[in-house]
């Protein structure tokens, strides 16, 4: 019966109103479209227009798993989603998983409105940057470090010279602007609903249900149960998948042309993303 009933056309099937899916998961990078799982508007262009070309969808339903990164990627998102939104004339919810932070809650902002699990970490509504200093190990190990520059502040903040106040200073006044701007989003989507804390903009970070109390998040609940209680008991949720290619493999954006170099060039920085983006899970417990 069920076969018979997925063969039908879908005018003439017994079923509710279905909703598009889509799942962004991952910490959010540019490049993430070729080499790794990490969220960019290359990787996930595709799967968003996708989702909102359904003219009879009643609304687009967003599920946001990410501990941030890109600031850029970011907004960009975000303003893809907000962008495809506006031009279908379909709401948007944003469902959290085990974190909406940093730049995973800016992406969360693209929702009309936010749900959140009562366990989600959301918030971490900063900007933070973070680097390494070798000037002891290349003199233990004794190795010459020799740059050539045009333009005096081409090196700054270079892992292997002495950190100088000038240029944490420079570092310092673009995190501020970028925090800013992240700041004024927050405001203006979560206008009228944001608790008076001082803590909300400090990069802190809450359950999800300290986050309804800020105003940070609209309800708490699961995407099923709210879709159903919003959209009735025949509702049916549609995950939109990346497209596949040859063989059924998952392609995305890009990825075509590939050559020896770039595999080998993604495999040496391989490492260095993957520490990174565990440290950034693992700043909030997970």
């Amino acid at each position: 019966m069920n076969l018979v009933k997925r063969l039908l056309p879908s005018a003439l099937r017994d079923e509710g109103p279905v909703v598009p899916v889509v799942r962004l998961q991952g910490a959010i990078a540019a490049g993430g479209a070729r080499f790794s799982p990490s969220l960019s508007l290359a990787g996930v262009a595709d799967v968003l227009d996708r989702a909102f070309a359904s003219k009879k969808a009643p609304a687009v339903a967003i599920s946001v798993n990410s501990p941030g990164g890109s600031p850029v990627q970011s907004r960009l998102i975000y303003k893809r989603i907000r962008d495809l939104a506006q031009e279908k004339k379909k709401p948007v919810f944003v469902f959290t998983e085990d974190v909406a932070a940093s730049g995973g809650y800016m992406i969360a902002l693209a929702g009309d409105e936010i749900i959140a699990d009562p366990s989600s970490i959301v918030g971490s509504i900063g900007v933070v940057a973070a680097t390494f200093g070798f000037t002891g190990l290349i003199d233990k190990i004794g190795v010459e470090r020799r740059v050539y520059t045009a333009g005096k502040n081409k090196v700054t903040l270079d892992p292997f010279q002495p950190e100088k106040p000038e240029d944490v200073e420079r570092i310092k006044a673009l995190q501020l602007e970028i925090h800013q701007t992240f700041i004024d989003l927050v405001k203006d989507r979560r206008a009228g609903k944001l608790a008076d804390d001082p803590d909300l903009f400090t990069g802190a970070f809450w359950t999800g249900m300290k986050a309804k109390e800020l105003g940070l998040v609209d309800a708490i609940g699961d995407m099923r149960a709210f879709l159903k209680s919003r959209f009735g008991d025949k509702t049916v949720l549609r995950l939109v998948q990346p497209a596949r290619g040859l063989f059924g493999r998952r392609v995305a954006a890009g990825i075509s042309g590939v050559s020896g170099e770039d595999i080998a060039a993604a495999a040496a920085s391989g490492f260095a993303g993957a520490v990174e983006e565990r440290a950034l899970w693992a700043r909030y417990g997970l």
